[in-house]
């Protein structure tokens, strides 16, 4: 497909599809941005209008693409055609339909769509299922549709169907075949960041070697939170996400660990735990990767600076430059709009810890008697060394929008 002649729709326009927009605009791939809010929002366009060129994170429309002396870029605002044009690039707002399967989008010439909406995650529903399915964007008129978030299947045991597939760009964007695959998850920001972290090691270690790993996420809020204390709606069991982010820090769960598996297979083979908590600040999120690495006898003992080392040869062979390695004292802010950076790894604060792991063999069950009884000391010993290491990642725009944007266009190139 020829740059600038393909229109892209977007379904929702909540912080991810107002970004993806904002990223679209001024990547000026696409000559035409046709957005489904499927609902009135303020008195007309001219409110829309307002919500897209402001953004409390991020400042200003025009001053994200041209800079702090720019004027604003939305102009010729139509609220009977629903049309707007922004920075020289024609919006149409759609404004009735909810559910995927209604949006009409082959009379609006749309033949890729990127869902941003996180309601339709399940690619085995089908398209008449009563609250919508991620294929009705086909049964409308779309050719492919990329979700800005990990596929949750519903029925426990149904497998994943042959056309869909996860990709997290930088890891295994050549896991998606044009030929093949319609539907295709982004996974997730914190998936994202997380292989970006775990596959330089494995590279580097093999899959083996790592014994262990478990990570937590310090991450920004989300829309799905509270500002103030609510009551929760009937059958909620986790009464935490009814709590103001505003002035708590909030334990959650995280898909990461599951997502990972699909980007990474290698990950199969390794025990992991991935924890999620939620903290007051806009966007800026952290990931602390804690593993356990079996030294080799042949091997340099894997220290602080085998580790930083890996990550910054890593992050300078990388041509996208989705890994970046970093020696500076960030905080969370020094992250936001960060371009393209998947994860910023904090090379001033990782850290090792060696120690021998006793193994008692005969406490292993199934382990052959026989062998046991030859031995004069059951107990192996094997040195481990334990490491921290952290991850920086904008959960909006800088990591997860940007790359979001690049698996778009990759998929686009090929229609």
């Amino acid at each position: 497909m020829n740059e600038g002649q393909m229109k892209i729709g977007i379904n929702g326009l909540g912080r991810i599809g107002k970004l993806t927009l904002w990223h679209h605009v001024g990547r000026r791939y696409f000559n035409q941005i046709v957005v489904n809010i499927g609902r009135q929002a303020g008195a007309g366009l001219a409110d829309i209008a307002h919500y897209l060129e402001r953004d409390s994170t991020y400042g200003a429309l025009h001053t994200f693409l041209h800079g702090c002396q720019a004027k604003p870029v939305i102009t010729d605002i139509d609220d009977s055609a629903g049309t707007m044009v922004v920075d020289g690039i024609t919006l149409q707002l759609l404004r009735t339909a909810r559910t995927p399967q209604d949006i009409d989008w082959k009379a609006h010439g749309v033949r890729l769509v990127v869902d941003t909406t996180g309601q339709f995650l399940d690619p085995t529903l089908t398209v008449d299922h009563p609250k919508g399915s991620v294929r009705g964007h086909l049964e409308a008129g779309a050719e492919k549709v990329v979700v800005s978030a990990p596929f949750k299947i519903k029925e426990e045991g149904v497998s994943m169907p042959d056309d869909a597939v996860t990709t997290v760009m930088g890891i295994n964007a050549n896991d998606y075949d044009p030929r093949r695959h319609r539907i295709i998850s982004n996974a997730s920001c914190t998936t994202t960041c997380l292989a970006h972290m775990m596959k330089p090691l494995i590279n580097a270690f093999g899959a083996k070697r790592i014994l262990s790993a478990s990570m937590a996420t310090i991450h920004a809020a989300t829309g799905s939170q509270q500002v103030l204390d609510r009551l929760p709606k009937a059958g909620k069991t986790d009464l935490r996400k009814n709590r103001s982010i505003m002035n708590n820090i909030i334990l959650t769960s995280t898909g990461a660990a599951k997502a990972l598996r699909l980007v990474i297979p290698e990950m199969e083979h390794i025990g992991f735990i991935a924890e999620s908590v939620r903290v007051p600040v806009s966007s800026g999120s952290l990931i602390i990767l804690v593993l356990s690495i079996q030294e080799s006898p042949s091997e340099e003992p894997v220290r602080r600076g085998v580790l930083n080392a890996v990550y910054e040869q890593a992050a300078g062979l990388d041509p996208n430059g989705y890994l970046k390695y970093s020696e500076k004292q960030n905080v969370s802010g020094d992250i936001l709009g960060s371009p393209q950076a998947a994860a910023v790894i904090e090379g001033d604060e990782t850290h090792t810890r060696t120690a021998d792991l006793s193994l008692d063999l005969a406490s292993i069950p199934g382990f052959s008697q026989s062998v046991l009884s030859s031995l004069t000391d059951t107990v192996v010993r094997a040195p481990v060394t334990q490491a921290v290491i952290y991850g920086w990642y904008d959960n909006e725009m800088g990591s997860y929008v940007n790359m979001l944007g690049d698996r778009t266009v990759t998929i686009a190139e090929n229609m």
